[in-house]
């Protein structure tokens, strides 16, 4: 049984506590979204736009109450927790703005007489596992170009983040949803295996860890659904060169730290050539020394806690780990309750078990190369390939680079640079799809031929 609880990983304390759906109420769920479908499937694009840019909306004129909540729920710092809100409605308005090119049809080229035309129709009600690290970007991203298609939302969210899923759900309700466009489960994972078998739901998207994906995908094959997997990250930051080590530097630091270091996409393997490494392995980590964990309520708090004391703890076991094994430990490696401090390894090799790891949490490893050839083979070397940062002064160089990593992203001399236009989502075990962009309105739609004579 999952027990859905809002505690404060600032203070450990228990603010909340939500019921789990009872089997009746899970059923009511997937029944009052498969009816909506219909509704909702036939309305315009222009109506549902409406409807769309209202979420949107609404999300703006209760972002402090829900960076609040956040802030609760995975201790994210205030301003970030807002921040998250805001740019969640940059992306649900994105589909809003963007739907007639996401519903138009698509001409084809046809040998014969006639036409033909792709046109985009909605498959229907969708179940959507979503993770604490993001607790409303996340839900955005599924949740709106799928009703911009015409699919409704069925929406379990992590058990640490029942108050987040509380107060979404009822703001796609207020926006003017059917009854059922939006239905929020409290719901076990084996209710969830329930939801996604059920032949009146059409497909589900889970983004979250590894062995959550695989047990996702297990029963969506086993049903025959559409699956989208967005997974986890040990994402590559590649310094061949520069004219502004400073400036590096700090992207470095920005990207490991961004969310309190639990970012699926945050850089977490600094690999730097031979004759920048004493220097930015130097300055990186006099910059990250220097900032401690806060009060995450504080709007000039840089570093909160990790999402609960679990988390603290599995990163503190894995960095532990990693000096026993002789990795070598530059800063950090310590905590108080679920507030890490920045830390920084280096010397690792392919026998520690950090090298395969991701680590969730302000900690990175610094890695020397020789040249471009190796710096590109240690960031291919993992089974991850989400996204990656590459720092160079030489044009030819970053698109070589950019060609050679095994990865869905690749961000060159800019860190942080997500936005609602760009597809995000990765390959090889950090997943299967592509969310954000009009690139996320094609996962889950029937691409219809239509041929006339």
């Amino acid at each position: 049984m999952i027990d859905y609880a809002v505690i404060n990983p600032a203070t450990g304390e228990t603010l909340a506590t939500y019921d789990t759906f009872t089997d009746a109420q899970v059923e009511d769920a997937i029944a009052r979204a498969a009816s909506a479908a219909t509704t909702w499937a036939a309305t315009s694009p222009a109506e549902r736009a409406t409807v769309i840019r209202r979420i949107a909306e609404l999300h703006r004129e209760r972002k402090d109450e829900l960076g609040a909540i956040i802030v609760r729920e995975m201790g994210k710092p205030i301003a970030a927790a807002v921040g998250e809100v805001e740019f969640a409605a940059d992306i649900i308005e994105f589909y809003a703005d963007n739907i007639e090119k996401i519903t138009a049809d698509q001409p084809l080229d046809i040998v014969g007489d006639g036409t033909a035309v792709v046109r985009r129709a909605p498959l229907g009600a969708l179940l959507g596992i979503m993770p604490w690290n993001f607790p409303a970007y996340q839900v955005a991203r599924f949740a709106a170009p799928n009703l911009a298609i015409g699919n409704t939302i069925i929406l379990k969210h992590a058990p640490q983040c029942p108050e987040s899923a509380a107060a979404i759900e009822a703001i796609y309700r207020d926006a003017g949803l059917p009854d059922g466009g939006y239905v929020n489960v409290y719901a076990t994972n084996e209710q969830a295996a329930t939801i996604i078998a059920d032949p009146r739901v059409h497909g589900v998207s889970v983004t979250g860890s590894e062995r959550a994906g695989a047990a996702v995908a297990e029963v969506a094959g086993r049903n025959l659904k559409k699956v989208a997997l967005e997974l986890g990250g040990s994402d590559p930051f590649i310094v061949l060169s520069t004219d502004d080590l400073d400036a590096v530097v700090q992207n470095a630091v920005d990207a490991r730290l961004d969310n309190n270091g639990q970012s699926c996409n945050g850089a977490k393997r600094f690999i730097v050539v031979d004759g920048l490494y004493e220097e930015f392995t130097s300055k990186f980590v006099a910059s990250l020394a220097a900032v401690s964990a806060e009060d995450p309520t504080q709007e000039d708090t840089v570093l909160g806690p990790l999402s609960s004391l679990a988390a603290a703890e599995r990163l503190q076991e894995q960095v532990d780990t990693a000096v026993s094994q002789g990795a070598t430990l530059l800063t950090g490696g310590t905590r108080e309750g679920a507030f890490f401090a920045p830390t920084v390894l280096a010397d690792v090799t392919p026998a520690m078990d950090v090298y395969r790891e991701e680590l969730f949490g302000p900690a990175a490893v610094v890695y020397r190369v020789a040249d471009e050839d190796a710096a590109v083979a240690l960031a291919n070397d993992t089974s991850f390939g989400l996204g990656s940062y590459v720092f160079t002064t030489d044009a030819e160089q970053a698109e070589r680079v950019a060609n050679g990593i095994e990865a869905g992203m690749v961000y060159v001399n800019l860190v942080l640079a997500d936005s609602p236009e760009l597809p995000f989502g990765g390959v090889k075990r950090s997943g299967t799809s592509r969310e954000l962009g009009l690139l996320a309105a094609d996962e889950f739609v029937n691409k219809k031929l239509i041929r006339k004579g």
